[in-house]
């Protein structure tokens, strides 16, 4: 008895990832978690260098001054409780010092200005097509970094609005890199403080766009958000706060992301790195015992000859 469906996923044949693959990843919060995958196993990954982007004008806009080498000065910030925050970027990125905070900015532009002319990958997350527009400058903000919502009027983006966003990153990203692989994915991270009706509004709206900019053959495709709603149809799966995807959804996710992009050789690696990941992570009961000085010679050895095996894998020095 089969009591699950299965999302058919077709297997990358045309550039899979592997340990050559330069990464970068833009977007929801959820591509922060493959992104943490990424980087745990040791791939060449940057993600999300101005923070979280839920919405596809966030995207195409950081994008867009990225290409352009945007220089952010005093007129691109502003202070609100005891902070400075930039609206082109997520608060994580906003500081108490507004020298730092540009700098910062100005950094993180010329960073993702290196990653996107460099990347064999380009993973973006569209969490939303629920924007916020600042009144006083008519511009789409990234976040509203809790300055009163009266300052703002919410929007839900339409279809066509979304597709030529995508559109639009597409055609910036293959002006200065024509190579790149474009990856889209839809968030299966529920924005329930839209509404329940107008978040599956919202995503109906990505998913449309996304499968327009399909069908010209740009981009591709992989069901994150089909995956959590199909396959795993139990808010078992979900966080405490019935929202986010729990580290069980994250891992199952994961898993079938590794089935169809990543590489068979880059797979055997991956099994390499989680092992000697668990050997870092262990704690011992007697760390000056003969047993665990030989078992740290071990571990150290695999790392050695996986890094001449693999020369972008880098362990953190003086984990052991």
């Amino acid at each position: 008895m089969n009591l699950q469906t299965h999302i058919p996923i077709q297997k990358e044949s045309q550039n899979p990832i592997d340990y050559t693959s330069k990464l970068l990843l833009i977007g929801s919060c959820f591509s922060e978690n493959i992104g943490g995958k990424l980087e745990h196993y040791k791939f060449q990954t940057v993600q999300n260098p101005f923070g979280i982007l839920f919405h596809p004008i966030a995207i195409e806009n950081l994008i867009y001054n990225a290409i352009n080498e945007k220089k952010y000065t005093e007129e691109d910030v502003f202070f609100h409780n005891e902070r400075w925050h930039c609206f082109d970027a997520h608060s994580v990125v906003s500081n108490p010092n507004k020298e730092a905070l540009l700098k910062n900015l100005n950094q993180a532009i010329l960073s993702t200005n290196k990653q996107v002319h460099n990347a064999t990958h380009l993973a973006i997350t569209l969490g939303t097509s629920w924007v916020y527009r600042h009144i006083e400058t008519d511009a789409i903000v990234v976040n509203c970094h809790k300055v009163p919502q009266k300052k703002f009027l919410k929007e839900l983006l339409s279809i066509d609005e979304v597709t030529q966003s995508l559109e639009a990153i597409i055609a910036l990203v293959k002006s200065v890199n024509k190579d790149v692989t474009i990856l889209f994915t839809v968030s299966p991270v529920r924005h329930l403080k839209d509404g329940f009706t107008e978040n599956q509004q919202s995503k109906a709206h990505l998913i449309t766009a996304i499968h327009q900019v399909l069908n010209r053959g740009n981009a591709s495709y992989f069901p994150s958000y089909e995956i959590m709603m199909d396959e795993l149809r139990d808010y078992r799966f979900y966080a405490e706060d019935m929202i986010h995807p729990n580290q069980t959804a994250i891992n199952y996710i994961w898993e079938k992301f590794t089935n169809s992009w990543i590489s068979e050789e880059a797979q055997i690696t991956i099994q390499e790195v989680a092992a000697i990941q668990r050997g870092l992570a262990h704690r011992p009961f007697n760390e000056g015992s003969e047993q665990h000085q030989q078992f740290l010679k071990t571990l150290q050895q695999k790392m050695e000859i996986l890094q001449k095996k693999v020369p972008s894998i880098v362990f953190e020095p003086g984990v052991i």
